[in-house]
């Protein structure tokens, strides 16, 4: 019983805290000073940025390839990109991704002749290979960086976040010793188990999961000054921090308000209408162009399952008249 509300009001505290951050950060900003930053950006920002959302959108793709891998199916590259696009660019956008996520696929890759189970299978595949990506790319910030910890709280040692990180990364290396050794499947419970990948299908996560984190953060980083701009690395660990805050409240939109919230905390040494307009170009590039993109995938799905659908009535209608 407490598990059923335990997730949401961790996410509700997430959200009211950020949203007071928020508040007491942007009242000082100017709307003028965020629009002149995005009126300076040049072609090279621009260049970069696209480039970043390419790779963060064709590693999603590449999500949707290795559960599919993992499950034995073989389905066209160009099938695959379509529906793993559709179903980001609207889970990002609708929030609750798992739901969201599960209704496109079920409808592109039924057509497939995947079964109910074997999507739920790629589903939670995916999600899987996120946090695996999640896991090892925070692992590292926190080994190599650190005094990023201090974005949770200011008091807390360096110490502390080399110990963590070190737990994540082991992690991820039992991870890999036992697809490695292929330890027998995990037992969740009396009817459902989880089999380990094959290793060279964890070699695919260990890389995809991290590449589509780092593509994200890439749109960010383009369009920041130099002024006050930390380094790659420092912006990939308020990414990490802003996306698992995001996640725990599971807001829409990915986290409007939290991700601004965290990105302002953690770069004090920043202008926050510089801040700013780097994610409103992040979050055209993430979630608004991808999700008007999107659109037309889904009526061609659509289009395809009526096609489908009308198919086999006529062949069931012609045995009828053979009958």
């Amino acid at each position: 019983m407490i598990k059923k509300y335990i997730w949401p009001l961790i996410g509700t505290i997430a959200t009211l805290i950020s949203v007071r951050i928020l508040y007491i950060k942007l009242w000082k900003i100017s709307f003028h000073d965020v629009i002149l930053r995005v009126n300076d950006l040049n072609f090279y920002h621009w260049i970069l940025a696209i480039f970043s959302a390419f790779i963060a959108y064709a590693a999603l793709a590449g999500y949707d390839r290795i559960a599919l891998s993992h499950l034995g199916k073989k389905i066209s590259w160009v099938f695959i990109t379509i529906c793993s696009f559709t179903t980001y660019a609207l889970s990002h956008n609708i929030g609750a991704s798992v739901f969201s996520g599960a209704v496109i696929r079920y409808r592109a890759y039924s057509m497939k002749g995947l079964t109910g189970s074997e999507i739920a299978v790629l589903i939670g595949f995916c999600s899987f290979t996120f946090a695996v990506g999640s896991i090892l790319l925070s692992g590292i910030v926190l080994v190599i960086r650190p005094e990023l910890i201090e974005l949770v709280h200011n008091d807390i040692p360096k110490g502390v976040a080399v110990v963590i990180g070190s737990l994540m990364l082991g992690f991820v290396s039992l991870y890999i010793f036992s697809s490695w050794i292929q330890l027998p499947p995990l037992k969740i419970g009396s009817k459902f188990q989880i089999a380990y990948p094959k290793l060279n299908i964890v070699m695919q996560q260990l890389v995809i999961g991290p590449l589509e984190l780092l593509g994200a953060v890439g749109i960010i980083y383009a369009v920041l000054p130099e002024a006050g701009n930390p380094d790659f690395i420092a912006v990939l660990g308020v990414f990490l921090a802003s996306f698992t805050v995001t996640l725990l409240s599971n807001a829409p939109a990915g986290g409007i308000g939290v991700l601004e919230a965290v990105f302002i905390a953690g770069m004090p040494q920043m202008n926050p209408a510089d801040v700013i307009a780097a994610l409103i170009v992040f979050r055209l590039f993430y979630l608004i162009i991808p999700l008007i993109i999107s659109i037309f995938f889904i009526v061609f799905f659509e289009i395809m399952h009526w096609r489908n659908r009308r198919s086999s009535h006529r062949k069931t209608t012609n045995m009828h008249h053979l009958i």
